[in-house]
């Protein structure tokens, strides 16, 4: 699932794929509730609020200029990062979670809002953290942290392989934008659904 590095600096997210991902969603979410749409790419990341009535309205979406490569490249030099490395990446992640957090606060969401993603790399993560693979799963902040745990002791010396993670910059860099984003823009747990 995770390429190893280097990677390719390409963004599948295209309005159709959106469109299509919010349909799927809307087929297991609960109706008339509120969602927001996360997609993270390897260029950047999408985040589409999606009021009650199942539509996104014009100018609410949210990019940030995060993505898996992009992240991967301004940060990491091999596949599984330094401790320092991935305290710089964590650094400047942060910034721009935090200013995606005020926009899509403006924007009056609520903060209760159900999060729901598609992105096959979060389902890999979810199956990575414990999550039994299943046509919709949730991912909660405790069981994404753990899996950063893990990830943090690789990346000071423990083989990938005893923690059973793969050595992938994606699989990193993956995981490092979940983490802050879920802690900083704030949203529980996220419902992700296979493909």
């Amino acid at each position: 699932m995770f390429a190893r590095y280097p990677l390719p600096a390409t963004d599948g997210a295209t309005a159709l794929d959106t469109a299509c991902d919010l349909q799927l969603l809307q087929a297991h979410s609960v109706p008339g509730r509120p969602l927001t749409l996360l997609y993270v790419g390897p260029e950047r990341t999408l985040i589409v609020p999606v009021d009650a009535a199942g539509a996104a309205p014009h100018g609410a979406a949210i990019t940030l200029a995060l993505g898996t490569h992009r992240t991967a490249r301004a940060f990491f030099r091999r596949d599984i990062p330094t401790p320092l490395e991935l305290e710089n990446a964590i650094a400047s992640v942060e910034d721009e979670v935090y200013l995606a957090h005020r926009q899509y606060a403006a924007q009056g969401n609520a903060s209760g809002t159900a999060w729901w993603s598609t992105d096959a790399h979060l389902v890999a993560l979810a199956g990575l953290a414990g999550v039994p693979l299943a046509p919709t799963m949730l991912l909660t902040l405790e069981a994404m942290e753990r899996l950063f745990q893990r990830l943090a002791a690789v990346s000071e010396g423990r083989p990938a392989a005893s923690e059973g993670l793969p050595e992938s910059v994606e699989f990193a860099t993956t995981l490092l934008l979940l983490r802050e984003l879920m802690h900083h823009m704030p949203f529980g747990p996220l419902h992700l659904v296979a493909r």
